[in-house]
Formats: structure tokens, sequence, C-alpha cells
């Protein structure tokens, strides 16, 4: 299920890549063209109407389909709009699967996402002096590269119909993602996740699930965040444990590995979602009612977090999951807030003709 899963992944990234295309019509008869004129205008539209300042920031989340995930990516724009007051805010899905279920209302009502790529294009049409990208990623791994892609096209003109001058002359500045550095980032990730989880932890053991890449997908590495993260959070409690959903050896079973070496046996163990927000990871892989492990020396991605961890001896249950994301918690999102900032008070990127120098 796992390589049937990253292959559609990985097509659907080149494709998206290859003709900036990243939401797929109902009517497989639709012309693609056609689609991306409809959705290129929807976001033109809503940009005209909402601009009210010379500068934009945009918030490059991966996506999600979940009313929880709705509710926290709105309060991030309202929080980045009432930090930021001088931008324009606005927020897109880097996924195009998010985009596609988002507009299919797979769990709620339907709602239409877009990718970064029509956001710039508008901002160039516009013409804002100045645009700032907020990558919400947790690591700067495969999803942040996409990022780093969607503003080097833009700034080099990628639809060939954006004035060159105006381009040479904008400010573009990238907010990173919430672990980029291995020291600072880490640390202060670390504290604030302790600064709200202390009373889990001194009850028992609290375990971060994380999404992390594949080997195949590890983009600059970025897996080691995740081990980084424990390291430091276990300076502060030894309870905290960090895994992932796709991280190859660094599964749950994984996890309950290094527990079993460090001594804990048992008692309670707490979940908590270590991604931006509580969409189907955290609900259905984390907090999931599913059958038990056959074998829990061996990760079983249909087994959820919450059901390996019962099976093997600890009190884990729906009053142990908790069911929360990232900006959820405000000291965290508050770690993002100040990427942005620190973007900001750097120097502009330096990607026009990045890509075909003169």
């Amino acid at each position: 299920m796992k390589k049937i899963k990253f292959i559609l992944l990985a097509f659907i990234a080149m494709v998206t890549t290859t003709i900036s295309f990243t939401s797929c019509s109902k009517d497989d008869n639709d012309d693609t063209d056609s689609n991306y004129n409809r959705y290129q205008s929807a976001v033109d539209n809503t940009i005209k109407s909402e601009k009210k300042h010379d500068k934009a920031l945009l918030l490059v989340a991966f996506g999600s389909t979940w009313q929880q995930a709705f509710d926290a990516f709105d309060s991030t724009v309202e929080a980045y709009k009432a930090k930021f007051p001088e931008y324009d805010v606005f927020l897109s899905f880097s996924s195009a699967i998010c985009i596609n279920r988002a507009a299919a209302g797979e769990h709620v009502a339907s709602r239409n996402f877009y990718s970064p790529n029509y956001w710039l294009e508008g901002f160039g049409r516009v013409q804002y002096n100045t645009i700032v990208v907020q990558s919400l990623q947790v690591i700067p791994g495969e999803e942040y590269t996409r990022v780093i892609n969607y503003i080097k096209d833009f700034a080099n003109n990628n639809s060939a119909d954006l004035d060159d001058t105006y381009l040479s002359h904008v400010k573009l500045y990238l907010g990173t993602p919430l672990m980029q550095d291995a020291e600072t980032d880490v640390n202060n990730l670390a504290n604030a996740l302790d600064k709200n989880l202390s009373s889990y932890a001194s009850k028992g053991t609290v375990a971060l699930m994380g999404h992390g890449n594949p080997d195949t997908y590890d983009t600059y590495k970025a897996n080691i965040r995740y081990s980084q993260l424990e390291e430091a959070l276990q300076k502060i409690n030894s309870n905290y444990y960090v895994g992932t959903v796709d991280m190859p050896d660094n599964y749950k079973n994984d996890v309950y590995a290094r527990m079993k070496a460090n001594g804990v046996t048992n008692g309670t163990v707490y979940l908590h979602p270590l991604m931006s927000i509580a969409g189907d990871h955290a609900h259905n892989d984390m907090a999931g009612d599913s059958d038990a492990p056959k074998n829990l020396n061996e990760n079983d991605e249909e087994v959820s977090w919450k059901s390996f961890f019962n099976t093997a001896g600890y009190t884990c249950d729906n009053n142990t999951c908790i069911v929360k994301g990232l900006l959820e918690v405000e000291d965290v999102r508050a770690l993002w807030m100040q990427h942005t900032t620190n973007a900001i008070n750097g120097e502009p990127l330096d990607f026009y003709h990045s890509k075909n120098p003169e």
C-alpha cells in the first residue's frame, strides 16, 4: 500500500511541476488549459477583492481535508494578519491530493484551495512590491523543496506573461520550516512543546508522531530533525519520544523498541501529532480504532499508534490521544511567525534569472 501511495504522489508531483496545474476537474474531458485559466481567474479575483496593501504574505501548507485543520489554518491566517498588519495574507496548499479532496468535500463541506503558483502569478499581475512566502512545513524536506521551486519559477517568469522589469525589482522573502536549523530551531521547538506537554510527561510517556519522508524522498536529509528533536526533548525529560509515519527506522515499533531499551515497559502513553495540523494522520494513523498489531516488532501501517501501544501493554486510549496540530499550539505557531520576521529582516532572495542565467 505504501509503495502505491508514494508512486501516486510522485506522479502527481511530476505533473504539478511540469504544467503548474495542481487541481483536477471532476470532468475528465475538461481541457487542462481551461482549468488552469479558471483556477487562475478565481485566485486573481480573490487577490483583487482583498488587496489593501503593497505587500503580500503567502502561507504554504501541505494541506488537509478535515474541518479541524481548516479551523487551524483560518486562525493562523488571522494571527498573521494581526502580527503583520501591513501585509495582505493568503493561504495555499502544495498537495494536489488535498486540493482535490477538499474541493470534493471529502470530510466536510467543499472548499477550494489553490497551489502556490497561482497565488504568485496573481501577486505578479497586481504587482505587489514585496512578497513573503512562509513555509508551514515542519522539516526542510520534500515539500519545502517544492515551495522553493515555486518561487524560482515565479522569479523567472515561468508563465512568460509577467513584466520582466517588475520581476527584477520585486522583493522576495522565504520563511523557513519549523525545524530548519538543527540547533536553534530544534531547541526552540523542544522548549515550546515541553511548555505545553510537561504535565503529561510528568505522568507517563509522551510519543510525538511526525510525518517524515521515506529514504527516496528524504530531501536535504531532513529526517534527522526528528531524531535531533527527541534528543533535545529527552534532555528536558526522558519521557519524550519522537517517531514518524514514514521515516525508516523511526516508526512506532522503533519508538517502542527505544522505550523498552530504556526500561519503559508499562504505564501511560500520551500521543500527540508532530504535524502542522490534525488531519488524516492524526485522526487515523495516530488515534484511529484499528485492529491490534500481529507483530510488535514490525510496522504495520494499517495499525494505529493507539492500538499498537495499547496492545503492547501500555495505557493508551482515546483519553491519552491529544489530537491537536502544532498550529493550534500558540507557542509553536509563534516559532513559525518568528521565522517570517527573520525572513523579512534578512536579505531578499536572489532568484531572478537563477534558473537560466544570462
